[in-house]
């Protein structure tokens, strides 16, 4: 079996666990490898820190893809996060052009834009817009409930993601008539648990998955349930089997890093349990080899 490529367009924060430092090791671990392109360098990230340092990698983007256009590569998927300006945002759309659709590349878009109801404060409006438009090319989208409700153009308020029917519909609406999946991430059916709801465009049904909730927040939960998510696309597994194994793994995840008492900018901490993934890469490769 060939390993999985993905190319994964992110940032890279030398300390603090977000984007590429949650992204490489996730995706290796799930036995796929990842070539990253990064858009910016931060000394660390910028959740609880000040003062960190950035290194605008923007200029070397349209480079990177030329030249592995030039080598012809080929990736499995394209698995992009957080961008830091307009421009970004239209070099990625430009590298999502050059390797997917028509049969190649997966394109895994991560839309990420807010929180809490309110775009992150380096978003304006024509970035939410540019995003808007690189969802529209992706096969698969992973939004939170802002980032869905910045898509959809409704009010935030509106997005009730406590109850089955109304999530399903909400999953719906995003995928723009069935021409593409999505991961609406943010669920609370119940008060002890948290979830995704599922829309898969090829099966057209819509299902729900969660695990444990783990008390408080943590930065970088987003990125390492897209990381795991997008590995196992790759990887073969369903849509709902994806999502439920990224669940499952960032709630444990969550759980081991409020247990500790670590310091919550410091990120989730993964690394420990990095193995789980492989295992559950082996187990479903077993699987569907014995069927």
């Amino acid at each position: 079996m060939t390993t999985p490529r993905v190319a994964a367009i992110h940032d890279l924060s030398g300390f603090g666990r977000c984007s590429l430092t949650i992204v490489m090791p996730t995706l290796s671990a799930m036995g796929v490898q990842c070539c990253p392109l990064p858009t910016a360098y931060l000394s660390t990230h910028t959740g609880g820190f000040t003062g960190s340092t950035f290194l605008d990698l923007t200029d070397q983007m349209a480079p990177v893809t030329a030249h592995w256009r030039q080598l012809e590569l080929a990736f499995d998927a394209v698995y992009t996060g957080f961008m830091g300006s307009a421009r970004q945002i239209g070099l990625t759309a430009a590298f999502l052009d050059a390797f997917c659709g028509k049969g190649r590349a997966l394109a895994v878009v991560d839309p990420v834009m807010g929180d809490h109801g309110r775009p992150y404060r380096t978003y304006t409006p024509q970035m939410c817009r540019a995003m808007g438009e690189l969802a529209d090319r992706a096969d698969v989208i992973v939004p939170n409930a802002t980032e869905a409700a910045l898509l959809l153009g409704v009010d935030w308020e509106q997005l009730r993601l406590d109850r089955a029917e109304d999530c399903r519909r909400w999953a719906r609406a995003l995928s723009l008539d069935g021409r593409r999946s999505v991961v609406l991430t943010g669920t609370a059916l119940t008060p002890d648990a948290a979830g995704a709801v599922c829309y898969d465009r090829d099966t057209g049904s819509a299902e729900l998955v969660s695990a444990p909730l783990a008390p408080g927040e943590f930065h970088g939960t987003g990125d390492l349930f897209a990381s795991v998510l997008a590995g196992a696309l790759v990887r073969g597994m369903s849509l709902v089997q994806g999502a439920q194994l990224a669940a499952d793994f960032t709630s444990r995840c969550a759980a081991r890093t409020g247990a500790q008492d670590l310091p919550r900018r410091e990120g989730v901490d993964f690394e420990p349990l990095l193995w789980r993934l492989g295992q559950a890469m082996a187990s479903d490769e077993n699987r569907r080899t014995i069927q």
